[in-house]
C-alpha cells in the first residue's frame, strides 16, 4: 500500500451518463473509496457524455498518475480510448490499471445487491445482466464474472448482454423459465442507475437487484486496482 501523502491521485475512469442518478452513483463510490484512503487525492475523467472528461481531468494533472478505470470489461474505452487520452497528456506519467471484472469482490458485491433485493432468502438462478460489448473479450469475461457470482452464491447464474451479444436479459430469463425455473433473479452488472439499468428491470425477472453502486466491496476493488498498479510508480519516484 501506498503511503497517503506521498501517493500519486488515482484517477477513475469512468463510461459517463446523462443520468444524474448515474452520475451521482460514481461520486458515492469515489467517496467510499477516499474514506477508506484518507489522504488519498482521488479524481474523475469519463470518456463519453459526461463531464469532467478524461482529457479535461488530465489537463489538471501532472506527474505520476494511477489510472483506473470504473469499466467492468477490458472493451474499447480501455484498450483505445484511455491510452489515446493519455497520449495527449505529456504531463502526466501514468500506470492504467486493469478493468474491474470479473474479480471476487465484484461477486461479493453482486451478492450483496441480491440480497437486499431477496431479503426473504433467493432461490433459482440468476440472470447477471452485463452491458455487453462487440469485443468478444470483454463478453468472455462476462462469463467468467457469472461464474464466480454462481461459486459466491451455490446457484447457476447465466450471463446476458444489454446489447452487443446475446442472449439479452429478457431471453435469458424466458429460456430459464421455459425449462422450469419458476423464480429467476437478474442482477445487473452495472455500475449505477441509467439506460441500460432501466432496460435490465424489464427484463422479466421475479426480483431485480440494484446496480453496484457504492457498495464497499466495488470500493476496495478500485483501491487494490490502485495499489497494484501504484507500486511500479512508487519505486521509481
Amino acid at each position: 500500500m501506498t503511503a497517503p501523502g506521498t501517493a500519486p491521485p488515482l484517477l477513475a475512469v469512468a463510461h459517463g451518463t446523462r443520468d444524474p442518478a448515474g452520475m451521482a452513483a460514481i461520486g458515492a463510490l469515489l467517496g467510499r473509496v477516499a474514506a477508506l484512503r484518507p489522504g488519498l487525492p482521488v479524481r474523475l475523467g469519463c470518456v463519453d457524455v459526461a463531464r469532467p472528461s478524461l482529457t479535461e481531468a488530465l489537463a489538471g494533472l501532472s506527474g505520476t498518475v494511477v489510472v483506473v478505470p470504473l469499466l467492468l470489461g477490458d472493451g474499447y474505452h480501455v484498450r483505445v480510448d484511455i491510452p489515446r487520452a493519455l497520449a495527449a497528456a505529456p504531463r502526466v506519467r501514468a500506470r492504467v490499471a486493469p478493468a474491474l471484472g470479473p474479480d471476487p469482490l465484484l461477486a461479493e458485491a453482486l451478492a450483496g445487491r441480491l440480497a437486499e433485493a431477496e431479503p426473504r432468502g433467493g432461490g433459482g438462478p440468476v440472470v447477471l445482466a452485463a452491458a455487453g460489448s462487440t469485443e468478444p473479450a470483454a463478453n468472455a469475461a462476462t462469463e467468467s464474472m457469472a461464474g464466480l457470482l454462481s461459486a459466491r452464491l451455490g446457484r447457476p447464474a447465466v450471463a446476458a448482454y444489454l446489447c452487443g451479444g446475446s442472449p439479452t436479459p429478457a431471453e435469458a430469463v424466458s429460456a430459464l423459465r421455459a425449462g422450469g425455473h419458476r423464480r429467476v433473479a437478474v442482477a445487473r452488472y452495472l455500475l449505477g442507475p441509467g439506460f441500460f439499468a432501466r432496460h435490465a428491470a424489464r427484463a422479466g425477472g421475479s426480483v431485480v437487484s440494484e446496480p453496484l453502486g457504492a457498495h464497499e466491496a466495488v470500493a476496495r476493488l478500485v483501491l487494490r486496482r490502485y495499489d497494484r498498479a501504484a507500486l511500479p510508480l512508487s519505486a521509481a519516484a
